[in-house]
């Protein structure tokens, strides 16, 4: 009953204004604030998803501190290279978020009413990934918080540099998760291409332990990968280093890939909605 409430009010709110940017932002306002409100009504997804980057913290980083090489290479304390992996993890797993509500969506008969508005179908794209994006840099807060409490050493520059890069990783991920259901339209094809590619892209991107401890075939593969390069550069960035190659890597290789996935995007969205 919540979605078809908010479809109401899209397309109450978009009948009513014509064509344009003013138009595009108003209905992408109204759709962010719709998944938003739909986020908060669920605090225990909520919950989790706040539970599951604080338990890597918890469970996780202390096997680090007797690995050789680790301690080195994170200058003294495994939290300064830990931690930025676990903001890119947290990216990569917020953009699969969108995607599983799409199938909601599909099966509740949303998409269905939403090919009868005159809401920009961009917007509609766009809505439900901001809405994820915001909940995601309120989690990243969180964590940064909690591990400055136990020594992660924080640069606020650097960071705010990572939250870009972040928000362009979350933006592909998210993108791509919703084309993808829409195309699938069936939770269990959606989920098998979403966990088939997480441990692959994960385990290769050097997320829990630096691939540069790794083997040399390892590192190789792991450069065709996005997420490793942002990887490399959340650990530079926290550590506020700006002039690092990891930099303009991610930036170069990001950038383009969030343009291209959202124009891909944008068009299933389209057909989907049409």
């Amino acid at each position: 009953m919540s979605g078809a409430v908010g479809v109401g009010t899209v397309v109450s709110g978009g009948a009513e204004r014509t064509g344009g940017p003013l138009k595009l932002g108003r209905d992408v306002g109204l759709l962010y604030w719709r998944h938003t409100l739909q986020a908060l009504r669920q605090p225990i997804w909520i919950m989790v998803g706040l539970s599951t980057p604080l338990l890597y913290l918890a469970l996780f980083a202390p096997l680090l501190k007797h690995l050789p090489g680790v301690v080195a290479a994170t200058r003294g304390n495994v939290l300064n290279g830990f931690l930025p992996g676990i903001l890119a993890l947290l990216a990569f797993a917020s953009g699969t978020g969108p995607g599983f509500n799409t199938i909601f969506e599909l099966r509740a008969g949303v998409i269905e009413r939403l090919r009868v508005t005159p809401v920009s179908r961009f917007a509609i794209l766009i809505g439900p990934i901001l809405a994820s994006m915001v909940m995601m840099f309120v989690f990243d807060g969180v964590l940064v918080a909690v591990g400055a409490a136990f020594g992660f050493e924080v640069h606020v520059l650097g960071l705010a540099v990572l939250a870009i890069l972040l928000g362009l990783l979350m933006m592909i991920m998210a993108a791509f998760s919703i084309a993808t259901a829409l195309l699938t339209k069936e939770i269990s094809s959606f989920a098998a291409v979403v966990n088939g590619l997480q441990l692959p892209v994960l385990l290769l991107a050097g997320v829990l332990l630096p691939l540069s401890i790794g083997p040399l075939w390892l590192r190789v593969l792991g450069h065709f990968n996005p997420l490793y390069y942002l990887v490399s550069a959340s650990r530079v960035l926290a550590a506020g280093d700006f002039h690092s190659p990891h930099v303009w890597q991610a930036f170069a290789v990001l950038v383009p890939l969030c343009a291209i996935v959202l124009t891909w995007a944008t068009n299933v969205m389209k057909r989907a909605v049409s």
